[in-house]
């Protein structure tokens, strides 16, 4: 019997906005699509919060033995600046600004996706296609659209005509949003616009003679618009009604209101049974953001190249400290809560390696199979990973118990309590087995660069500024470089 058959798992639906039992449209199989990035830089700490909470999901229901098809996309064209009809296209500009090929855009940013999650040790998806490779099928969806009568051809572009859609659909009803209200709240249109209403979205956009990106259609040579990328692909690869669609919150308006616009529009069904959203990563109580300094990118958490963390995080202590709060809730990502959970992290790892040295007894004085169900219990709650982390630290309470012999196990809980732990660990939440001894040397350097800024402060107190600025110097010809500020001094790897 697989485990999905003893299980009953949860999921929150943000279209019936409540829990919901989950119940794939296959037996046994499931059927997942997750939008994927824009490729015109590197890629944000908020946006891999995104994918490592999907990634999870992934991994659960493999776990359960679920046969799972997890589509998540490449954006290489269609995204206009501020997610609007208007504007010049993402990848397009960063290629203007650099004088270089749109295609050397994406596959630079590709790249550093692919090897950032890599170092999250994050599951490849099952396909992940791009939007440059399905125009044909874009194109043959705006065909369908028109063909049914809600979007209108205009100057060689083509809108989606939400009026007329809402006459006998519900647009708005992922977000909450009523059309009424977003007529009331919407200025009129510019002169020159193309569209009839404010509402109205892209299908497919004319290029302007500068536009760089450009394909031909039966209407002009032009661009498909942001949405309609992942119609095309997720009902190309999924069909056209599949079981999970997940995202980032903010995708929830416009983009995933319009995907089922377009997806009812042209195949007359709801595309997908449970829509899901990851909420958004804060920088110290403050959204991130590249303009007012409030950022961090992975390769510099990594690295400690920032002004930000008083230290290098690796990216499994960073995996994990997102998975210590709901992928439903705002996360503040802060020093000392990166200290709190490498802490914890270790402590978990110390307690599964030391579980090979255990000696058995007779009896157990610890529910195993209830502890157990608890973890199943938490991760069939909407995969809720906080309530999972705090049931293993329970059963590290019951193993320093055990190391000390305050406590029993008998040799067949002793198994199930490793291959529990295991599972849960490494193969549910991907973690890697990375323990104190492992990163003796990194540690030992910390705590030996600690050392020297403490001995510098102290000089400086005593205005001994020779030695004080002796040791900043002969620390950054060793690669280590200093960086005074109002918290205290910090230190990175150049």
């Amino acid at each position: 019997m697989k485990l999905f058959e003893q299980q009953e798992l949860l999921i929150y639906n943000s279209l019936s906005k409540e829990k919901e039992k989950f119940s794939p449209i296959n037996e046994g199989a499931v059927g997942m699509y997750v939008c994927g990035p824009t490729v015109y830089s590197n890629v944000h700490l908020g946006n891999c919060r995104t994918f490592l909470s999907f990634d999870l999901v992934f991994r659960y229901l493999k776990h359960l033995g679920y046969k799972v098809r997890y589509v998540r996309n490449i954006t290489d064209a269609g995204h206009l600046e501020n997610d609007a009809d208007e504007g010049e296209d993402r990848i397009a500009k960063k290629a203007r600004i650099e004088s270089i090929e749109p295609m050397e855009v994406v596959q630079r940013y590709t790249v550093d996706f692919h090897t950032v999650m890599n170092a999250f040790n994050a599951l490849p998806p099952s396909i992940e296609p791009t939007a440059t490779g399905h125009i044909i099928e874009q194109i043959e969806i705006v065909k369908k659209i028109l063909s049914e009568g809600y979007a209108y051809e205009k100057n060689g572009s083509v809108y989606f005509d939400v009026l007329k859609f809402n006459e006998d659909h519900a647009y708005g009803k992922l977000s909450g949003r009523q059309l009424e209200d977003m007529v009331a709240n919407t200025r009129e249109l510019a002169a020159q616009s193309d569209k009839k209403n404010p509402q109205d979205f892209a299908l497919w956009k004319k290029a302007e003679p500068q536009h760089i990106m450009r394909w031909p259609s039966p209407w002009s040579d032009g661009f498909p618009g942001w949405h309609l990328e992942c119609t095309a692909m997720s009902t190309k690869y999924l069909g056209s009604n599949f079981d999970i669609h997940g995202g980032g919150m903010d995708l929830k308006f416009p983009h995933h209101e319009c995907e089922i616009a377009q997806a009812e529009a042209s195949n007359h069904q709801s595309p997908v049974n449970v829509w899901m959203h990851a909420n958004m990563l804060t920088l110290n109580g403050k959204k991130m953001a590249k303009s007012t300094g409030n950022n961090i990118l992975p390769n510099e958490l990594f690295s400690g190249d920032n002004d930000i963390l008083s230290k290098p995080f690796s990216p499994v202590v960073a995996k994990f400290f997102m998975y210590q709060a709901h992928y439903r809730s705002i996360l503040d990502f802060s020093n000392s809560a990166l200290e709190a959970s490498e802490k914890g992290f270790f402590r978990l790892m110390d307690a599964y390696r030391s579980l090979s040295g255990i000696e058995v007894s007779e009896t157990t004085n610890f529910n195993i199979g209830e502890w157990r169900q608890s973890c199943y219990d938490a991760m069939n709650d909407d995969f809720n990973s906080p309530v999972l982390i705090a049931q293993l630290f329970e059963a590290t309470k019951f193993i320093n118990l055990l190391k000390e012999g305050k406590a029993t196990i008998t040799k067949g809980d002793l198994g199930t309590l490793q291959s529990t732990m295991h599972d849960f660990l490494f193969e549910v939440m991907g973690l890697v087995d990375v323990s104190v001894s492992d990163n003796q040397d990194g540690n030992k350097l910390s705590e030996a660069v600690e050392i020297l800024i403490e001995l510098r402060n102290q000089a400086r107190a005593n205005k001994d500024f020779a030695t004080s600025d002796q040791i900043r110097d002969q620390l950054l010809e060793a690669g280590i470089q200093l960086k005074d500020g109002k918290d205290g001094t910090t230190y990175s790897l150049n």
